[in-house]
């Protein structure tokens, strides 16, 4: 998710090049209708998009799918304490914009791994 086309269409290239199906969105409330219309294993949410920002989806969609993977991304002169809180608020992965191409395709290998299950001491 995010407002900028060009960021989109680099972001949606790196990851067709890689293998990845890409579905986008120009918004928060247009990724969310996605995340319940559309199988899709991880979001890649913009902190400043119109409609819907950033921290807003993230908050909604760790509860309405609390495991699946997020990573927030921003480029914004704000984003190092924005991107804090979007972890906090449940954000899998952080990504300051720009980003290289590897590092993109690091964060998402590293949100999709299985998280290691917790079990009781008996």
């Amino acid at each position: 998710m995010d407002d900028e086309a060009d960021t989109r269409s680099l972001i949606e290239e790196i990851l067709e090049s890689a293998g990845h199906e890409v579905v986008l969105a120009v918004d928060g409330l247009e990724g969310l209708q996605l995340c319940h219309s559309t199988p899709v294993d991880l979001a890649l949410v913009d902190l400043f998009m119109p409609r819907q920002e950033g921290l807003e989806t993230i908050k909604k969609l760790r509860q309405q799918f609390p495991d699946f993977p997020i990573i927030a991304m921003s480029g914004d002169s704000l984003a190092l304490p924005l991107l804090s809180i979007a972890q906090r608020l449940g954000a899998t992965e952080v990504l300051p914009k720009p980003f290289l191409p590897e590092e993109l395709l690091e964060a998402i290998k590293h949100a999709l791994q299985p998280k290691p299950r917790q079990t009781a001491d008996k």
